[in-house]
């Protein structure tokens, strides 16, 4: 386990503030992503880092497992806390794993809130993220428009156990059963965050349901790899071209943007995870110094089609 893990500090991505007073008070905060491998967290870390770079005060620590694993998240989390860390954010793999060990630095005197992921269940402060349910649902109203009339869909999810993909997979069965659609046998998959696996997915899902009408990843993992992506939209290119098959897809990474542009995907709803980075280190300085915040802050979401994915591609 231990080698899917990188060090909490020693091997962690760190930001620290700009030379300070002697007399001021510093703090490590972390920031524990699913995965590192996901490119999706890379720009929570960045908006993290640049707000630890803001404050002055406040060094950023990225770490995490390599791959999406639970039992290496929590493990992380243990190492943060054994540091002695100032406080810590975690992206929550397995809602019920993490419930003892946030507990552990609770009782450490460590603040601990969530982001992306959430666990409203465990001892965290605060929730920093994206409505997923809200997420859901837009991204089934976008396949309600490009495909008016009802049809069958299927959903490819991440990790089985995450929270925050299990609200989104109920936000597109909300709107799009209530309008008549059917979900086929085997929806959701689970690619457990893998962006070639999510792919691989997609595939099979087409295979046995020639007729679907719609795939719906609810996090954008199989369109991470522009050509492996292509390579699925040459294979039904004429279904997807001629709208009998959408691919609307959750997250707004610059190879989802382009894949929109190219007509390969109809319609993505982006999260905001650099804002999400930036609060987290905002809310663990409010709670070390013992303020009052927010017990669930949400940030935007961002819809992306055909006629304002040129406006996305600038920013």
């Amino acid at each position: 386990m231990k080698k899917l893990l990188l060090a909490a500090v020693a091997a962690g991505a760190v930001c620290a503030a700009g030379s300070l007073p002697a007399s001021a008070k510093t703090y490590r905060f972390a920031i524990v992503p699913k995965s590192l491998n996901n490119p999706y967290f890379d720009l929570a870390r960045d908006g993290c880092m640049a707000e630890a770079k803001k404050l002055g005060n406040v060094t950023c620590v990225y770490t995490g497992p390599v791959n999406q694993d639970a039992a290496a998240e929590v493990q992380t989390i243990q190492d943060l806390i054994t540091r002695g860390i100032d406080g810590i954010a975690i992206s929550v793999a397995d809602a019920g794993s993490v419930q003892r060990v946030i507990a552990r630095a609770r009782h450490a005197g460590i603040p601990v809130i969530t982001f992306d992921a959430d666990a409203p269940k465990s001892a965290r402060q605060a929730y920093v993220g994206t409505n997923n349910m809200q997420l859901g649902q837009e991204l089934a109203q976008q396949v309600v428009k490009l495909h008016p009339a009802p049809g069958s869909y299927a959903m490819v999810s991440g990790g089985p156990a995450a929270e925050n993909l299990a609200q989104r997979v109920d936000g597109v069965r909300d709107v799009l059963n209530k309008a008549g659609w059917k979900e086929v046998a085997g929806s959701p998959t689970f690619c457990n965050d893998d962006s070639a696996t999510g792919i691989q997915q997609m595939t099979d899902l087409m295979t046995g349901h020639p007729d679907l009408s719609a795939i719906v990843p609810v996090g954008g993992w199989p369109l991470f790899t522009q050509a492996a992506f292509h390579s699925f939209y040459q294979t039904h290119k004429s279904a997807i071209d001629g709208g009998k098959l959408v691919v609307a897809s959750a997250d707004t990474l610059p190879a989802e943007l382009a894949e929109v542009q190219a007509g390969e995907v109809g319609a993505l709803i982006g999260q905001q995870p650099a804002a999400m980075g930036a609060k987290a280190m905002d809310t663990l300085l409010a709670l070390k110094h013992g303020k009052h915040v927010q017990k669930i802050e949400y940030v935007g979401l961002d819809t992306v089609t055909k006629d304002n994915v040129a406006q996305f591609m600038k920013q």
